[in-house]
């Protein structure tokens, strides 16, 4: 993926995308919403072929928030049956692609048999060197903020930490993804412009960009076309324009 030979585009390190639209492309079809979940799966492989194709390093994907929840509680069950015979049946795939899957976000919501397919999938890739995929499933940006601050209270009131060395660096640490590198690219399909909660502490200065598509539609077209918009903006991370 280049612009020209002289003139390269730089692929960002790490890529969010928060996958929308799945609803709004069943309705737009006269299908239920179960119906553009499982086309929404279709374009994760999709969109995975692409990021190891164009040498992305970490993906992180949002694929269920703490507030989905509250949501007809048919279709969280269809949602939790979904993610089951995806984890079932796309596990050892993704391990012999030399992908490495994390899973961040609350997982005490979740079925027992869900709570084991996760704990397996992490455990098998967790030593593979190639993509980092990382699926936010019961997250929440706030959640993940305050848990990471009653981990820190907790700390502190067992004398084991000194109030005194708080930082952000410390509060980091403390966050579900203390061990990776902040977003350069967050990406939402469906031109919804907010980021719904999703990495709130992780995105101060990453790069937003909103496509009409909606994510059943979402593919390597589409990731292309939010890096190239990527690389027409300036980075400067608060610092005056050289």
């Amino acid at each position: 993926m280049t612009r020209g030979s002289d003139d390269p585009i730089s692929v960002p390190p790490h890529i969010a995308i928060i996958m929308d639209g799945n609803g709004r492309w069943a309705r737009a079809r006269g299908l239920p919403r179960t119906a553009g979940h499982k086309k929404g799966a279709q374009a994760v492989q999709r969109t995975l072929e692409a990021a190891i194709d164009l040498g992305v390093q970490y993906l992180t994907l949002f694929g269920f928030s703490s507030e989905n929840w509250s949501r007809p509680e048919g279709e969280v069950f269809d949602l939790m049956g979904l993610l089951r015979r995806y984890l079932q049946s796309e596990t050892a795939e993704l391990h012999r692609k030399n992908i490495r899957i994390r899973v961040i976000g609350d997982r005490s919501r979740f079925s027992e048999d869900i709570v084991a397919l996760i704990k397996g999938a992490e455990e098998m890739t967790a030593e593979n060197d190639g993509l980092n995929l990382t699926a936010a499933l019961s997250y929440g940006g706030r959640q993940d903020i305050a848990t990471a601050a009653r981990a820190i209270a907790e700390k502190v009131a067992a004398g084991e930490l000194d109030p005194a060395t708080i930082d952000e660096d410390a509060l980091g640490q403390h966050l579900w993804t203390h061990d990776l590198p902040d977003p350069d690219l967050l990406i939402r399909t469906s031109n919804e412009q907010r980021i719904s909660n999703f990495l709130l502490w992780q995105c101060a200065y990453t790069e937003l960009v909103f496509t009409d598509l909606l994510w059943p539609e979402f593919g390597r077209e589409g990731l292309e076309q939010a890096i190239a918009e990527y690389n027409r903006r300036d980075r400067r991370f608060g610092a005056v324009a050289g």
